[in-house]
């Protein structure tokens, strides 16, 4: 994949139906195991989702539909595989929150995005306990919640530089045979002053 094709960019007014299609658990799931690891059949991703063949096909194609995955090469001609044509989907939030209904379909993407990271949690713990993973990832893994006090333009920095260091540190390991998958989450979720109580204060 060419490195401009890495990523898409939605507009949530000229977009809105395929990001309403991305508030689908199933879809972002199939979507997600097609960057994962790579083309698929509708079969192979029934296999890995517990879900029927005929509703993993259908999901992959309202995906095709909204330009989210397209057919692969074929191994064969009795079953059609399947590829993403994006590492990455991303959106303006602030467009988002601007068009009708944008804020909704905000709140789902995100919460869809706390499920991944409880399912990835999961299935990170079983792979150290079943040593799948060696012991030298348990030091450097982990989840954080720093809380540190930023202007906008500091977060909207940090984002920045957060970005360009996974892809330059994604392509210094790109070719050593100990790197593994890492699930990176990132929440920068600024938080209002808590009310005073009424009757507080001088």
């Amino acid at each position: 994949m060419d490195s401009e094709d890495r990523g898409r960019v939605l507009d949530p007014v000229q977009d809105g139906a395929a990001l309403k299609a991305l508030t689908h658990p199933l879809r972002l799931t199939l979507l997600g195991l097609l960057r994962q690891y790579g083309p698929a059949t509708a079969s192979e991703l029934a296999v890995r989702t517990g879900e029927s063949s005929a509703s993993t096909s259908y999901h992959l194609r309202v995906l095709a539909k909204y330009a989210f995955v397209a057919e692969a090469d074929h191994r064969d001609s009795r079953e059609r595989r399947w590829k993403s044509l994006h590492d990455v989907t991303s959106w303006s939030n602030e467009a988002m929150h601007r068009s009708p209904g944008g804020s909704v379909i905000l709140s789902v993407l995100r919460r869809r995005q706390v499920e991944h990271l409880q399912q990835s949690l999961d299935r990170h713990e079983a792979d150290l306990d079943s040593g799948r993973l060696s012991e030298e990832w348990q030091e450097p893994s982990g989840v954080s919640d720093l809380m540190p006090r930023l202007t906008p333009e500091s977060l909207a920095e940090l984002w920045e530089v957060l970005r360009a260091k996974t892809a330059e540190l994604t392509a210094r390991d790109a070719e050593d045979p100990r790197a593994e998958q890492v699930v990176l989450f990132t929440a920068g979720l600024p938080l209002a002053p808590e009310a005073t109580a009424a009757g507080d204060g001088s």
